[in-house]
């Protein structure tokens, strides 16, 4: 057991001193509050002219024509499979391909229009889902991939994109962790049909709420934004719609405001979170390199206990923006996760499970225990965890996290 008696006393004044470390945050910077307060003095919190500046630059750092911006990127998930189950005539029951590693909402959405999901087991280095694997979960019945890019990496997009050609499927792309880097070189969120971002707390853009649906196709983008906007008619999705008519052009499109075309949903975004997504679009590529930095500093100090975790993993073909820093236990009769994570907490250090989806109560009431179709998901599931990795952090944060990992481990017995 750890014996020194000096360095345990060093350890606990620095916890004395330490607030707790999250997983995540957000920053207002002077710019944010400057577009705020224009938001503000204008009078005008509806769509307007600050979200459709927002779409517009968040559509170009993303490599798309059109944004739609929604409540959550669990919403813009939700409009998307929906517009494409009507474009497509898709029915009750039609399958929907989905990694068993990642936020439950991409899996909620699937089911929430009356789809089916088929899950696929992940690669065991980058925990997305394993291109290798997805052919055999191919049905009559599949109508689309929804890959995930999970913890601030794409996907492994080039193989997922063969496939889907192959079977002519759709792909709706669940970028909500990593806006803003890139996968052979394209930005992650370009290569399928639709792709969906969250700006919630704590993501790479953070706007408190908020997300948004991406796509190159016109037809998709109006649909869209006619569910966003209850079904409306989209002709009028705004207040600006009838500007400058007169008559009975005037009159027609006044007419528009209650004609539904769709069943749809109230899941608009204010001014308010556009002003705050575009000046976080202004500082993201340095939040990312913060991010990545921070990433490199914590790497170089865990190296000495890496027979002990698994450290996060970046192909040479995709660049990480480590959303958060993600470790998984190699040898579980050494330690386990409990343990760990119960020292981490106890010492101010916040940690979180890596996205469980398949083991949720919920998921075991539906489809039963699927674990052992799933090994590297049901390692995963018990044995992974992250910690924070942001640009509210510093180099203060980064060295007291170290010294709680090397406390950990000596207290184990694991090093000297």
């Amino acid at each position: 057991m750890w014996s020194g008696w000096q360095e345990k006393n060093n350890m606990a004044a620095l916890k004395r001193h330490q607030k707790k470390i999250g997983v995540g945050g957000a920053i207002i910077t002077p710019y944010a509050k400057r577009l705020v307060n224009q938001v503000l003095d204008s009078g005008r919190i509806s769509y307007g002219p600050m979200l459709r500046r927002f779409e517009e630059e968040f559509a170009r750092v993303s490599g798309r024509k059109f944004a739609v911006s929604a409540n959550s990127g669990t919403s813009a998930l939700q409009v998307a499979f929906h517009a494409l189950k009507e474009k497509d005539g898709w029915k009750d029951g039609d399958e929907v391909i989905v990694p068993a590693i990642t936020f439950v909402a991409t899996s909620n959405v699937v089911l929430q229009n009356g789809l089916k999901p088929v899950f696929v087991d992940v690669d065991p280095y980058t925990y997305h889902i394993d291109p290798k694997k997805i052919d055999a979960a191919v049905t009559p019945r599949t109508r689309a991939i929804a890959p995930v890019h999970l913890f601030g990496m794409s996907a492994d997009m080039d193989p997922i994109m063969a496939i889907a050609r192959k079977h002519k499927l759709r792909v709706v792309e669940d970028s909500c962790e990593a806006v803003g880097v890139r996968y052979k070189g394209r930005p992650v969120g370009m290569d399928g049909d639709i792709s969906c971002f969250s700006t919630y707390m704590a993501h790479l853009v953070t706007t408190g709420v908020g997300g948004l649906a991406l796509t190159n196709d016109p037809d998709i983008a109006v649909h869209m934004r006619s569910l966003v906007n209850h079904g409306r008619d989209s002709i009028y999705v705004s207040m600006d719609a009838d500007k400058g008519l007169t008559g009975k052009a005037r009159f027609d499109m006044a007419n528009k405001r209650f004609s539904f075309v769709s069943i749809g949903y109230s899941y608009r975004m204010t001014e308010l979170e556009g002003a705050l997504g575009i000046a976080e679009l202004k500082y993201l590529k340095k939040n990312i390199k913060l991010r990545q930095r921070y990433a490199a500093y914590l790497l170089k100090g865990m190296k000495r206990y890496e027979k002990f975790l698994q450290l996060p993993t970046r192909p040479a073909d995709r660049e990480h923006a480590y959303m958060m820093f993600t470790m998984v236990i190699k040898d579980p009769a050494l330690f386990t996760r409990d343990e760990i994570v119960a020292w981490l907490e106890d010492w101010n250090v916040e940690t979180r499970y890596m996205m469980p989806l398949i083991n949720q109560p919920v998921y075991r009431k539906m489809f039963g225990d699927l674990e052992s179709k799933y090994p590297v998901t049901a390692r995963i599931n018990h044995h992974g965890f992250y910690i924070g990795c942001h640009p509210e952090m510093n180099k203060k944060h980064l060295d007291y996290i170290l010294a709680v990992f090397d406390a950990f481990f000596k207290n184990k017995g694991l090093i000297s």
